[in-house]
């Protein structure tokens, strides 16, 4: 490979000058074992090296060429690398997208380091395919401001991250970093929700902090990935057991339950006043034998899926020893162990033999249950990859009636749909919708009330006003045909003639069920975007909602609904039936089906759909649709 194990390499723009890139590059090149051909057209020599005035003049190809000259002399440089042969070239110069200087670290452990700067014609997808391939490498740690080409990132990450852990800080997640990040890299940045979205599909583990950047590297090269989310906290002081539990659970984290056998089994074992359960506090006098006796009990029970072990150190604590008997039961589980031994200088023995045992160690308790969280985001995230690859596989639907009906609309002029039209375009995907009559007038709004049977809801139908509730143009519950009539003129009056079209006639659906949001958005990067939450009125300020990304399946649809707090109410209240779940997983399949279908739906709200016990409709609808071409 050129790029990193190139037999001769050409440094164009070599020089003395102190304090320039030329001469740090050269100088780093100097222990290069290959031919280094410096390139400078003023010296006959730099740094004792014979240089050459140009690519051309040094007679033979080159592996790799590297550039650092003022970004106007690039375009003919890289011409003459092209008519040279050079296979590769690394262009270190400034003045591209770039507003500053900017620094490169190097570290001991990296099978490779790669500073990609604006990504001239290097992407992420080129390097995640080549380090996925690399026997060498055996994760992958990106440090992101942009993600550049979008499809290609995510197509080689679905392909490299079932194999290799793939780890990633994105910073832009506020706005003003968003910014900023833009600022450096004159590329735009997209949705973060989105971005969290994406990097779940992918398979790839975004963390906070280059702390946990590299902590995870590691973490995942040393230990199993849990099979499950339940943790168990085994700690000689009660305030560190707390300190992991808070972080745990605030980072969606699950204490582990122990079996009526377990807890038996550690009342033999350990003083009378040991904390009974989760996390397992054996006393700040614990011994390297108490220790053991409750790791070996907890890694038997079959309702924990891994352990931290927390020490702090005390007068009679045995730091090293009890280290060992941790390292003793890594050897006899397949579960994972983490470990926090607390106390700097007095415990660094034992935490050097736990981490050359293969232990992770953490200086305190709460670094470490994240750490425990991420691992099993990574092992949910392997089991959506797994669907997500076998979806890619699948041929999906057509849905030619729907696709004919958006034409019709554009070809129209029209982009705003109305309730009805896009109710029409919903059922002709397959998802359940409530019959909507269109009225243009009172008497129309009468006759069709007869016709569905009261009650019925009257909703304005216009082309420019989608928020009808705000302004009081649905009106419910309507018994008569003068309450009809009557709900008209209200409606009728609360908006200029020139926004107003009638209305729309529905029964008023009596059913119990919870009002969801369903809607499709189209993002810069990622194309369409579905989102699925609480809905109703309320829906801006509960801000209850996930985000998903189609083609969806059944489980990856339900996976994410699991993770709104409606799902709870979902299952079941003293007021409410459970809602049927399996119907609300395929009408969110249907709906990413219809918006991958319909590339020209920019926007798509059914707000609200109803959850019953029976199945799910939507009961409002609106699309908004790109204008068509002329």
């Amino acid at each position: 490979m050129p790029f990193f194990a190139p037999h001769s390499v050409a440094l164009v723009g070599a020089t003395e000058r102190a304090g320039s890139v030329g001469r740090a590059l050269m100088e780093n090149l100097i222990a290069f074992a290959g031919e280094l051909y410096p390139i400078n057209a003023k010296h006959d020599q730099v740094l004792g090296y014979r240089t050459w005035p140009s690519l051309s003049a040094i007679g033979q190809t080159v592996d790799l060429a590297v550039i650092a000259t003022p970004a106007a002399t690039l375009p003919e440089i890289i011409r003459e690398c092209a008519a040279c042969g050079v296979q590769a070239a690394i262009i270190i110069s400034a003045g591209f997208k770039e507003t500053g200087p900017e620094g490169v670290a190097l570290e001991l452990g990296f099978s490779a380091f790669v500073s990609v700067g604006s990504m001239l014609d290097v992407g992420w997808g080129d390097l995640i395919r080549h380090f996925g391939d690399d026997p060498a490498t055996g994760s992958i740690v990106l440090y992101m401001e942009s993600v550049g080409d979008a499809a290609a990132f995510m197509e080689a990450a679905r392909c490299v991250a079932a194999k290799k852990p793939i780890i990633a800080i994105k910073v832009g997640r506020t706005a003003a970093a968003a910014r900023a990040a833009a600022s450096h890299t004159g590329a735009m940045t997209g949705s973060d929700d989105v971005l969290d979205t994406a990097f779940e599909r992918a398979g790839v583990l975004r963390v906070d902090t280059i702390e946990q950047l590299f902590d995870m590297a590691e973490v995942l090269s040393k230990q199993p990935l849990p099979t499950g989310p339940r943790l168990a906290i085994v700690t000689n002081a009660g305030g560190p057991g707390a300190l992991a539990t808070d972080a745990l659970v605030r980072h969606g984290g699950e204490l582990a339950e122990f079996t009526p056998a377990t807890l038996q089994q550690l009342d033999s074992q350990l003083p009378a006043h040991w904390s009974h359960g989760n996390p397992a506090d054996v006393l700040g006098d614990a011994d390297a034998a108490r220790y053991a006796h409750a790791f070996r009990a907890i890694a038997d029970d079959p309702q924990t899926d891994g352990i931290l072990a927390v020490l702090t150190p005390q007068a009679m604590t045995e730091p090293l020893a009890i280290a060992e008997s941790l390292i003793a039961l890594a050897k006899t589980t397949n579960k994972p162990l983490l470990a926090s031994w607390m106390g700097g200088d007095a415990v660094e023995t034992a935490r050097e033999a736990l981490n050359a045992g293969g232990i992770p160690t953490y200086d305190y308790p709460d670094e470490a249950a994240r750490s425990w969280q991420f691992m099993w985001q990574r092992q949910e995230r392997l089991r959506w990859l797994e669907e997500t690859n076998r979806l890619a596989c699948t041929e999906r639907p057509t849905l030619p009636e729907a696709r004919e009906i958006i034409a019709r609309h554009r070809a129209a002029g029209r982009t705003l749909l109305t309730e009805i039209q896009a109710k029409e375009v919903l059922a002709a995907a397959g998802i359940p919708v409530l019959e909507t009559r269109h009225a243009r007038s009172a008497e129309e709004a009468v006759a069709l009330a007869q016709e569905i049977g009261f009650p019925v809801v009257l909703k304005l139908q216009s082309p420019t006003i989608t928020h009808k509730t705000d302004i009081g143009g649905v009106q419910l519950d309507l018994q008569d045909a003068d309450a009809v009539r009557a709900a008209w003129q209200r409606i009728e009056k609360a908006v200029p003639p020139a926004d107003f079209d009638g209305v729309a006639v529905q029964r008023m659906f009596r059913e119990k069920g919870l009002e969801l949001i369903c809607g499709c958005t189209h993002d810069a990067q990622f194309g369409p975007v579905l989102l699925f939450g609480a809905g109703g009125v309320m829906v801006e300020v509960l801000q209850d909602r996930v985000l998903l990304l189609p083609p969806l399946s059944p489980m990856l649809a339900l996976d994410r609904i699991r993770q709104t707090r409606i799902h709870r109410a979902l299952q079941g209240t003293r007021h409410l039936q459970p809602a049927d779940l399996r119907a609300l997983a395929d009408a969110l399949v249907k709906l990413g089906d219809l918006v991958l279908t319909c590339p020209e739906i920019q926007e798509l709200d059914i707000n609200p759909l109803l959850a019953t016990a029976n199945g799910v409709i939507a009961l409002d609808a609106r699309i908004v649709c790109s204008r068509a071409k002329t």
